[in-house]
């Protein structure tokens, strides 16, 4: 990789520069998105498993794409709405881009969706950002800097020693749980958007969350770097961090929260469940 666009950054952060290229792209998404939000855009469904695509997604990525590989044309790319390029495979550095993560919830017109994109370099993030445009929210982080909602400093999860930890999953899946793994846990109502829900756990509003298989590298990659700069973590069902650039950008069943929730869900008994993992995303 050639890295000589990368400056020493703000306090010798090597990514700041990349940071703010994908912010300032990400805003422009987002205001382009916001456009259709609440303006009944035009939706198809995709073939392989019917989920939605709205007009206002593919207004996003476009923006994203051309902004990004003109100022990083050394970079890959990835987006959930382009087609897959094995050429990103040979790339160190690459963009993971979703345009809109929870695109069900835009079409419905709900408030929480977010654009997310992710630098990442040799497998893990680097750099990411989620801009939530109806929320007038954006989350930030690099991997040697803090992490950032609308330039303040996170403070991370919610303090150790609570009777109950707040965790998002469905509760099919709770259902499933042995009685002591119940009794640890609130359930919290869904999150449409899976970015989002991860910065939930960031920004200390709930503790955790279960991620049903086959999530997407464009849907973690942003919100696993912005939760692990609070001290959280997304991992699998044996503990250990997620790779991405992968041939295959699906994942296994995942689980996400401050140290203290994932090691009191593990101690509960919830790595032993990966199973088919039937919750919503």
């Amino acid at each position: 990789m050639d890295d000589s666009h990368i400056s020493s950054g703000l306090g010798g952060d090597p990514w700041s520069n990349d940071l703010d290229l994908i912010t300032s792209a990400a805003q422009a998404a987002g205001v382009a998105a916001l456009g259709f939000f609440g303006a009944n855009p035009k939706v198809r469904f995709k073939t392989e498993d019917r989920s939605p695509v709205s007009e206002a997604d593919y207004a996003a990525n476009d923006i994203l794409k051309d902004r990004l590989l003109a100022a990083r044309p050394n970079y890959g790319w990835l987006s959930e709405e382009t087609d897959d390029d094995p050429a990103r495979l040979r790339c160190e550095t690459l963009f993971v881009v979703d345009p809109i993560d929870g695109t069900r919830a835009f079409i419905a017109g709900r408030d929480v969706w977010c654009v997310s994109v992710a630098v990442v370099h040799r497998g893990r993030p680097v750099a990411g950002v989620l801009v939530a445009p109806a929320l007038k929210q954006i989350y930030q982080a690099t991997l040697s800097g803090p992490a950032l909602l609308n330039g303040a400093r996170l403070e991370g999860a919610a303090a150790s020693g609570k009777a109950q930890l707040d965790v998002a999953l469905g509760e099919d899946l709770l259902k499933k749980m042995a009685l002591p793994a119940r009794t640890l846990i609130h359930r919290v109502s869904h999150v449409p958007s899976l970015a989002y829900r991860l910065a939930m756990i960031a920004d200390g509003r709930i503790d955790a969350t279960v991620v049903k298989k086959n999530a997407h590298d464009w849907d973690l990659a942003a919100a696993d770097l912005i939760l692990a700069r609070t001290g959280g973590a997304l991992v699998d069902m044996s503990s250990a961090p997620l790779i991405y650039n992968r041939q295959s950008v699906m994942h296994g069943m995942l689980m996400a929260g401050s140290k203290h929730a994932l090691a009191a869900l593990a101690d509960a008994g919830l790595g032993d469940m990966e199973g088919d993992g039937t919750l919503g995303h």
